[in-house]
């Protein structure tokens, strides 16, 4: 497992509003974006926004980052291996597969294997 990229989480009420200021300060167009259960996910440069109600964005809150990887299927081994455990997944995306996971020390972060 090899990682990609790493975006910055944003957690905003409405995307049409952040986007813009984000496509002018990235010089970038919206890469992905889509509706997963009662919110709206967008990645724009380096940055995920998570869009939706404060009840919406609740369980998502505890996520720090995402980590763009190119297999999945190391990471269980990986983490245990250093002391951290998945919290969620691995499991189908709308971009592909997922997984949530609690490294040592608390942060928790999302990994993503994108599909073609």
């Amino acid at each position: 497992m090899k990682a990609l990229a790493t975006l910055a989480r944003l957690y905003v009420d409405d995307l049409d509003r952040a986007l813009p200021a984000l496509r002018e300060l990235t010089g970038q167009d919206v890469r992905t974006r889509f509706s997963y259960g009662e919110v709206e996910v967008a990645s724009i440069g380096g940055f995920l926004l998570v869009a939706g109600s404060e009840q919406a964005l609740a369980p998502f809150r505890q996520v720090q980052s995402t980590v763009l990887v190119d297999d999945l299927d190391g990471l269980h081994a990986l983490v245990t291996a250093h002391g951290g455990e998945v919290l969620d997944g691995p499991r189908k995306v709308p971009t592909g597969r997922n997984a949530t996971v609690r490294h040592p020390g608390g942060v928790v972060l999302e990994y993503v294997e994108h599909t073609a």
